[in-house]
């Protein structure tokens, strides 16, 4: 089966040369030559007159090639706000009630939390009114997730009534329960529109959650405001399609992130690769029309807690095939433009890095590529050098995420650094071991390191599930023709792939497996369709109380 965009990828490379560069009427007079002969007889009709009417937004049915980055505004009340507003209380007896409600409304109030409603809306003529009771928990980090529930499920009331802006005010003795609550109510609100012919019709009127004096901290709503901006920004980057998002284009919008806020980026496009000698990102590469990149990305302040860095590296396969391993196309290869979900996650965290200006030596490294079957494509059988010089067998061309990682491992060992993180939909054993509510990890990292990613990812509620690193996995990916082979049969796959990325390890170092929960197709609670970017706000809560 050969994939539409490379059915007219001759045309589709004079419009991302001619019109991307602005030379719009000699990219036409190539296009109609072209199509005078015959050649691209994909284009007629309609899409034609698209290109040829000067309306260039569209390429294959496709908007502006740079993604658009939605937002959320945080910020404290002032005289303006507060009309709509949600208030946290706690002991409905004694809670301190908004003026605004009778007697009788006050009882109701006492009436529906004595019955553990949720969420109590109280609705007036020229204002709405939700009361919140605050949860009861065990634990701090588990009240914070069932405030961020209830954010998500108070979206939906919000964005029905069509509200633009809601005040949240705090009374209860929880002093980050307006954060959370917000949080949830952000996370929920995040809308992929940017294909829709009518999005007005379905975008959320909600753009602006407002806090009551006391309620937050400024800091706070700067930390909520990045954090929110990040997962918005790596969701979006997983929801664009692959005839908008090729390996260069998510460089591209890499290289925008760190101008905008203020990291460095560096792109290695494939005659640098290919002089490096990459041999696991070009071999994937090998099928594509598409050229590979390798972005390097830093965070480096001047005074910086730890003298050698922290590298992030992460997956971009922009969309997987398979490759020759061709996957089924229903619930499988048609998600698979969120194969690069790893890549979103680091590129989202370093934007947020950044911005915060945490004091550590941040280092993010993409390798970056599609895997398809066309072209020279490398197949089953095939003996392939690393960029380390590490040969492998290849079994299975569809376990090609981990030929980019080996090489982008390989290539973090020049920096000797204090602690190496990789996040990867690395392999279905992984989701099908602990589904959409965890993280498969394993790694090297000592055990105090352990334990605050697990302390990160129990505070954000994007819990770890350690696996174990057995030399006995490490058998079991053993070749006969090569140093290792790339898969290591139908037991512990999950593992077995963590051990082939040890492989290419010489320092601290943890790997994280999203392939469980890197994607939603439908809602579960603030986690919306499409890109989730699970296990960004862990990283960057174990980054922010990072101790070495």
């Amino acid at each position: 089966m050969t994939p539409f965009r490379n059915r007219c990828q001759l045309c589709y490379c004079r419009l991302q040369a001619g019109f991307i560069a602005g030379q719009q009427g000699a990219a036409n007079a190539q296009l109609r030559q072209r199509h005078s002969t015959g050649k691209a007889n994909s284009l007629r009709g309609a899409a034609d007159q698209r290109l040829f009417s000067g309306k260039i937004e569209r390429v294959h049915g496709c908007e502006s090639r740079t993604p658009v980055f939605l937002e959320m505004e945080f910020k404290f009340s002032t005289r303006s706000s507060g009309k709509d507003a949600v208030y946290i209380i706690e002991d409905a007896k004694d809670a301190v009630y908004p003026k605004s409600l009778s007697e009788t409304e006050i009882e109701y109030v006492r009436r529906m939390v004595k019955d553990d409603v949720s969420i109590i809306p109280i609705n007036h003529y020229d204002s709405n009114l939700f009361i919140v009771p605050l949860p009861k928990c065990d634990s701090q980090e588990l009240l914070a997730e069932k405030l961020r529930k209830k954010g998500a499920d108070l979206c939906g009331r919000i964005n029905a009534l069509k509200l633009p802006e809601v005040t949240i005010s705090n009374t209860s003795s929880f002093g980050e329960a307006a954060i959370h609550l917000a949080e949830g109510l952000a996370l929920s609100s995040y809308q992929f529109l940017k294909y829709k012919s009518e999005p007005s019709k379905k975008e959320n009127r909600l753009k602006t959650i407002s806090f009551e004096k006391g309620t937050a901290t400024k800091a706070q709503l700067a930390d909520l405001q990045t954090v929110i901006d990040a997962v918005y920004a790596a969701r979006t980057l997983v929801n664009e399609p692959l005839n908008a998002l090729t390996a260069v284009d998510l460089a591209n919008a890499f290289e925008k992130m760190g101008k905008d806020s203020g990291f460095k980026v560096k792109v290695l496009h494939k005659k640098a690769i290919e002089k490096e000698g990459m041999g696991g990102l070009l071999a994937v590469n090998l099928g594509s029309q598409d050229p590979p990149t390798f972005t390097i990305m830093e965070h480096k302040p001047a005074k910086a807690l730890n003298a050698k860095p922290i590298v992030l590296v992460g997956k971009g396969v922009v969309y997987d095939t398979g490759g020759l391993s061709l996957k089924p196309t229903p619930n499988s290869m048609d998600r698979m433009k969120s194969d690069m979900s790893g890549a979103a996650l680091v590129g989202a965290a370093m934007q947020a890095i950044a911005k915060l200006n945490l004091p550590l030596h941040i280092i993010a490294l993409v390798p970056a590529t599609d895997n398809r079957p066309g072209e020279n494509a490398y197949v089953p059988g095939d003996v392939i050098t690393m960029y380390s010089g590490a040969t492998v067998e290849v079994l299975n061309t569809d376990a090609e995420g981990r030929l980019l990682l080996g090489d982008a491992l390989h290539w973090a060992k020049r920096y000797n650094p204090e602690l190496v993180l990789d996040f990867a939909t690395l392999t279905g054993a992984a989701s099908v071991a602990v589904g959409e509510h965890g993280i498969v990890c394993m790694g090297t990292a000592d055990e105090t390191v352990k334990a605050q990613l697990r302390a990160a990812g129990e505070r954000q509620y994007e819990r770890l599930v350690e696996y174990p690193l057995w030399s006995e996995y490490g058998d079991q990916i053993k070749s006969d023709v090569a140093d290792i082979k790339n898969v290591g049969g139908p037991s512990g796959g999950a593992i077995t792939a963590g051990k082939f990325l040890e492989h290419f390890t010489s320092y601290p170092w943890m790997h994280f497996d999203i392939a469980g929960v890197s994607f939603a197709t439908a809602k579960r609670n603030y986690q919306t369709i499409g890109g989730t970017a699970f296990g960004l706000r862990m990283l960057l809560d174990f980054l922010q109380s990072y101790t070495a």
